[in-house]
């Protein structure tokens, strides 16, 4: 089995690393609806959305390699770190769900990083500006998407909508994590990097406040709750996801096709 790699975990490329896994892990749990969404055009725009994310971190993983500057490139990132190494938030890594479930945490998602990626167009670094200036019209489609399912849901039968609410009451707490900023975001903001991340809180806030009051659907009061996933401390889910992600090249090194 191949070893894992050790990763030089400075502020700059933890903040590249947050970005760069969360998109690769919510993009790998999205890609699991690929033959069971519930129509075919949604098997199709599921899997597209996939590809974006993975593509989004791709790019972000291989500037974090550059940044980096230990030979390390973008499936190093992807699939020879371990668990703690991953700097993801927790919300994405949890199980697939039904498709409530991942439309709420869709739509959660792509306003966040529809905001994110804005913000970094910004970027002092040229090369980050450059993959934002791309990724944010993609956030911009998944935030549309997830919100046109939201109101369907939520407007739908009774069914849909007790879905939808509970998935709210297994989602929403998470939400806290996207939004609380340390020591990384503080270095990225103060070099220009890209911004505090809860930084971007009220504009979430706003346009969910929106997506809920058009689902019918009332926003949950907030949650002392904090999970850590960005900080390297993960849910149960995380080694089961990496265990699938992982399995080919850590069985075969440097395989190709």
């Amino acid at each position: 089995m191949q070893a894992s790699i050790r990763v030089t975990l400075t502020p700059a490329v933890q903040y590249l690393l947050r970005i760069g896994d969360t998109a690769l892990v919510l993009g790998q749990r999205i890609a699991e609806w690929t033959g069971h969404a519930p129509q075919l055009e949604e098997d199709i725009a599921l899997a597209n959305m996939a590809l974006d994310l993975v593509g989004q971190s791709r790019a972000v993983l291989t500037y974090a390699g550059a940044v980096e500057s230990a030979g390390h490139d973008e499936d190093d990132f992807a699939f020879l770190r371990d668990e703690r190494d991953y700097r993801n938030v927790t919300l994405v890594e949890l199980p697939r769900g039904d498709f409530a479930f991942t439309v709420l945490r869709n739509a959660m998602m792509g306003t966040f990083f529809r905001h994110l990626w804005d913000a970094l167009r910004s970027s002092s670094d040229p090369e980050l500006a450059a993959i934002a200036g791309k990724a944010v019209k993609e956030a911009r489609y998944h935030q549309q998407h997830a919100a046109d399912w939201m109101v369907r849901l939520g407007h739908g039968t009774d069914e849909s909508r007790r879905r939808l609410t509970q998935a709210m009451a297994d989602l929403w707490h998470y939400s806290a994590e996207l939004f609380a900023s340390d020591a990384i975001d503080e270095a990225a903001h103060a070099s220009g990097l890209g911004p505090r991340w809860g930084d971007l809180k009220d504009a979430w806030m706003r346009d969910m406040g929106e997506i809920l009051t058009a689902s019918g659907i009332a926003m949950p009061a907030e949650s002392k709750f904090l999970s850590t996933g960005k900080s390297g401390v993960h849910s149960e889910h995380m080694g089961f996801i990496l265990a699938e992600m992982q399995y080919l090249q850590r069985a075969y090194p440097g395989g190709v096709w």
